[in-house]
């Protein structure tokens, strides 16, 4: 292990600070509640969207105060914030009414073949159809989808505390490893897919049809879980189809097709948001209010993750390289719940002379552990921002999260160390 600097270590002190302050934002809602002459503070401190940027700004301030200006704003400009500023456009893009209206739609004529209740059908095709379709819209834009979807049929139905996270846990471990059917959908693949000549052919028969039988037994194991609960609600959900003019769906999946293609490029896919906020704008008569605030704080989330993560590679890399190609799907898995999975990818990428089923093992191991917190994947802070409201005291419990998640996971692993 190299030696680390002295901000390195700061950097990872407040690295572990911010991982502990994600499992404590519940402590913080409570001090909101019973100190109110300062619950704006609190409240701003219990969302979890702000716990990385809030840490990220004081690991800026010290390295101001200690190193001065020059090298605080060198080291920021120095990072890569193309994926918070993606995250963030693909968010608002997919959340929209049309892109909604006409996925609730497919959904639910999809549902009308299956046999089995309408309502258990749009379940099952939320948690597992939509993940995959992460693939080829990216996986950001699947779980905006699945969990506006969810937010707006089953979550606004009187259901059980035990279906509401078992259902966060299986949609959080599915978009994590639903989207490596291809090499440029899921964050962790995104990082070493061009460096390592990973094609879809290679995607598809490494990672895609594994990672389709796991989500599709989640899927359907959650759905028969709760087959009595989701039978009775699933008699009221009722999704209104589109009265959008098709012209109008066509221009939205038009600018959502762009800003993929053009994902790594932020002049570009900043340039086309700029003017699909205008086309919104005028014809805001087929439009919902616009998602910004939830998607600037997710953006905000993983801006904080960039710029802490930056400072972690002196003791992930050397981890991460003594291990053999069992022991780094595991490690990476375990890694992946406290950091996100895309940097542990990034890190393998910067090694030279890896084998193939070490590189794999690395990458299967990420997408793997990517549903067990909020951190493990990019995504995951999308779903959260969606979702929480629906939760008591308006948040989902790391907790809660990570159990729920723990049976989905094993699935994974056994679908990816096995098959």
């Amino acid at each position: 292990m190299m030696s680390p600097t002295s901000i390195q270590l700061i950097a990872t002190v407040l690295f572990a600070l911010a991982v502990i302050h994600t499992f404590s934002t519940k402590y913080f809602e409570h001090l909101a509640h019973i100190q109110p002459r300062h619950a704006g503070i609190w409240h701003l401190l219990g969302e979890v969207e702000v716990v990385f940027g809030f840490w990220a700004m004081v690991l800026i301030l010290f390295m101001f105060v200690t190193n001065g200006q020059h090298e605080a704003i060198t080291y920021l400009e120095s990072r890569n914030f193309t994926e918070p500023m993606f995250v963030f456009v693909i968010m608002v893009i997919a959340g929209t009414r049309p892109i909604l209206d006409l996925a609730a739609s497919i959904v639910q004529r999809t549902a009308f073949f299956l046999p089995i209740n309408t309502g258990m059908a749009m379940y099952f095709l939320l948690l597992a159809f939509v993940p995959l379709l992460g693939s080829f819209i990216t996986e950001p834009a699947a779980m905006t989808l699945a969990a506006l979807m969810l937010r707006d049929t089953l979550f606004s139905k009187e259901i059980s505390t035990r279906l509401k996270y078992a259902t966060v846990g299986v949609l959080f471990v599915n978009v994590s490893i639903g989207g490596t059917l291809t090499p440029f959908a899921a964050p962790p693949v995104l990082m070493v897919a061009a460096k390592w000549n990973w094609d879809i052919w290679f995607m598809m028969t490494n990672f895609g049809w594994k990672a389709a039988v796991a989500v599709a037994i989640n899927a359907c194991a959650v759905t028969w879980l709760f087959r009595h609960e989701l039978g009775h609600v699933g008699q009221k959900t009722d999704v209104v189809g589109s009265k959008t003019p098709l012209s109008v769906v066509l221009i939205h999946l038009i600018f959502l097709m762009l800003v993929v293609v053009f994902g790594h490029h932020p002049a570009a896919f900043m340039g086309l948001f700029l003017f699909f906020l205008g086309f919104t704008t005028a014809y805001q008569q087929y439009q919902n209010p616009l998602i910004l605030r939830e998607a600037l704080l997710v953006a905000f989330f993983l801006g904080g993750l960039v710029v802490l993560g930056g400072q972690q590679q002196w003791w992930l890399q050397p981890l991460l390289m003594d291990m053999d190609d069992t022991a780094v799907f595991f490690g990476a898995a375990a890694l992946t719940a406290i950091t996100d999975n895309a940097a542990l990818t990034y890190l393998g990428s910067l090694v030279e002379g890896l084998s193939e089923e070490f590189k794999i093992a690395l990458v299967a191991g990420a997408v793997t552990g990517g549903g067990l917190t909020v951190i493990a994947n990019a995504p995951n802070p999308a779903g959260f921002a969606i979702l929480r409201g629906k939760f008591d005291e308006q948040s989902i419990h790391p907790l809660g999260l990570l159990v729920a998640a723990l049976p989905p996971t094993l699935v994974t692993i056994i679908a990816f160390r096995v098959l």
